[in-house]
């Protein structure tokens, strides 16, 4: 036990992976699901009360009577999705948690919503021009390398009709956290695992060209020791529209927030709006 925790007690190298299942663990993802349908939680999904003012501007600048059809990337337990459909667009859903998918499931045949859920990594979505807006909210963009990024957003320019929009959320340099370490006792069980566990925590930043940040959580109960690594980056405007042009977008808009907020250069989030 004790060698394989010393493993742990030194900065990773860059992207190592978690030892752990995260989005699909037995545990976890009930807490996940929990902290999603949480309406007063900015947690897995935002206040319930911004989704509603998020979907109503969405709908305002991307209006279903002409962008139909429209692709959520990590609908979750389809917090979105759901108000989505009944903003008029017809929505398919992809989320990597099964749970969230399951649920979602369960929910669009209890409302009679006409929406197609698929328990998927969106970096291996391959359709075609099928899609006149594609969504990815709550900053999920930033947690990917940069080369899974490049993956994602040539497989969202394909997937776009022409005119079509990819909305999405980014958070500015001024979320970043200074290196730190932590620890917790938890003997009822907690978030991580419903066992008596310590947690120690760590946040590690990188000199690589992309600013990584790691925030790392070492979860030991009297059995196991688990890592999980949540990999993030963050982004100026500049930053964004260089790393976005190229795919060929034709035209962008930025905001401060999904919800259509004015941009700023002290925001703390970005949205943008770019147009295929």
């Amino acid at each position: 036990m004790f060698s394989k925790l010393n493993n742990f007690l030194i900065k990773p190298r860059l992207y190592t992976p978690s030892t752990g299942a995260f989005w699909d663990d037995e545990h976890i993802s009930k807490g996940m699901l929990e902290a999603h349908l949480n309406p007063d939680w900015n947690a897995a999904t935002r206040k319930h009360d911004f989704v509603d003012k998020s979907v109503n501007w969405i709908a305002s600048i991307a209006q279903p009577a002409q962008y139909q059809k429209l692709l959520d990337l990590g609908c979750g337990p389809g917090i979105y999705a759901e108000r989505f459909h009944k903003a008029g667009y017809q929505v398919t859903g992809i989320d990597f948690s099964k749970r969230s998918i399951d649920y979602a499931k369960e929910q669009a045949l209890h409302n009679k919503s006409n929406i197609e859920y698929r328990y998927q990594n969106y970096l291996t979505i391959d359709y075609k021009e099928q899609f006149d807006v594609i969504t990815l909210i709550f900053c999920d963009y930033a947690p990917l390398s940069f080369a899974n990024r490049l993956i994602l957003l040539r497989k969202v320019y394909q997937a776009l009709k022409p005119n079509g929009k990819f909305m999405f959320d980014v958070f500015t340099p001024l979320r970043r956290k200074t290196e730190s370490r932590s620890w917790y006792f938890s003997d009822e069980g907690g978030f991580w695992n419903e066992k008596p566990h310590i947690c120690l925590d760590s946040v590690y930043q990188y000199d690589d060209e992309d600013h990584t940040e790691l925030r790392q959580s070492i979860v030991i109960t009297e059995d196991t020791v688990n890592c999980y690594n949540i990999w993030d980056h963050f982004f100026t405007k500049e930053a964004l529209i260089s790393e976005i042009q190229p795919i060929g977008f034709k035209s962008f808009e930025l905001y401060g927030d999904i919800a259509g907020k004015d941009y700023s250069d002290t925001g703390e989030t970005i949205c943008g709006v770019f147009t295929k």
